[in-house]
């Protein structure tokens, strides 16, 4: 059974964002990792310009769901009261007490928790787009899509750097033969699964746009955590693979309540079709404002390292909430039961 089968297309918005969503952005991400690699006297350059266009805009994307979705206030209350308070106040504790070192460590694997759930969750709405069943079992697939990532970070953590980001950082010890088994595992779950797709295209029963998302998901990783030995150059493919995808989700989410809306509010307006570039201009300008009013007022106080780590932990938190596809609010803008 297909997704054309049951009268379902498989995009999940049009042919032409979800190639741009899917194939573009990867392109870009790579692209930048790539001309770093080759120069690494760019890294600085494409840093900051990841920062200021992607970064800034894909924290501040996530509160534009508060105000573009009203239920989401209403049913996590806490993302804004308590919940910022208690993370700041836990790393400044971390950043004083035991040194920045600890505060870019946890970073360092609780980001790339967060870039795999992201992409599974993007995975699974494609997934469940299309009305097709997986061609493979449920659990092989499952495994089959976090194995990667995990060799890449038991991959990362075996190769010990002493920095990254330009900051001290600690990994967790793991030894190469661990290493080499995860690439194994991970080679034999991959070269199944595509065993087991090929069969099912020839049968005329393949998920292609899901399989297209699964795809780009295995290069991404594999480059950002394997392939590209330089930590920093490999975060750099992975971090702006992840920003513009969200960026884009929001945006889609976003417009398609607008579409429905019969009172919509101001993001719901700034979103809607024919305004991209008016709303990701003033996404951007309004990010970098807060951005630098918040470096600004507490520059003098805590170091950038805190400051911006309390910012993206929330931020890991506020996501985890609020984005669960079995939420009422999420699933029309998604064309999801």
């Amino acid at each position: 059974m297909t997704g054309t089968a049951v009268g379902q297309p498989e995009w999940l918005r049009s042919r032409v964002f979800d190639v741009g969503f899917i194939g573009g952005t990867a392109a870009v991400a790579l692209g930048s990792a790539f001309a770093v690699v080759a120069r690494p006297e760019l890294f600085g350059l494409v840093l900051a310009l990841d920062l200021w266009l992607l970064g800034y805009h894909h924290v501040i994307s996530t509160f534009t769901r508060f105000l573009a979705d009203r239920s989401t206030a209403r049913d996590h209350p806490d993302l804004l009261t308590w919940w910022p308070v208690a993370i700041a106040a836990l790393v400044v504790g971390l950043g004083f007490g035991v040194g920045p070192w600890a505060l870019v460590t946890i970073y360092l694997y609780w980001q790339w928790f967060h870039y795999v759930r992201q992409s599974w969750g993007i995975a699974r709405a494609y997934e469940r787009k299309s009305g097709a069943p997986r061609a493979e079992p449920a659990a092989l697939f499952t495994v089959m899509f976090y194995s990667l990532p995990v060799w890449g970070i038991l991959h990362r953590s075996h190769q010990d750097p002493d920095r990254f980001l330009r900051v001290d950082v600690w990994t967790i010890p793991v030894p190469g033969i661990v290493v080499e088994a995860a690439g194994a595992v991970a080679a034999i779950l991959i070269a199944t699964t595509l065993i087991i797709r090929y069969r099912a295209w020839r049968q005329g029963e393949l998920p292609v746009v899901h399989t297209m998302m699964v795809l780009s998901h295995l290069v991404v990783f594999a480059f950002g955590y394997v392939i590209i030995d330089d930590i920093d150059a490999g975060w750099l493919a992975v971090n702006i693979w992840h920003n513009i995808q969200y960026i884009a989700f929001v945006w889609h989410v976003n417009n398609r309540q607008a579409a429905a809306a019969q009172r919509p509010g101001f993001v719901q307006r700034l979103s809607g079709n024919g305004r991209l570039v008016h709303y990701l201009v003033v996404s951007v300008v309004a990010s970098t404002a807060i951005y630098v009013a918040i470096g600004l007022t507490l520059a003098a106080v805590v170091t950038p390292v805190i400051v911006y780590q309390a910012i993206n932990f929330h931020h890991y938190v506020v996501d985890g909430k609020i984005w669960k596809s079995r939420r009422p609010s999420v699933q029309p803008p998604l064309g999801l039961t």
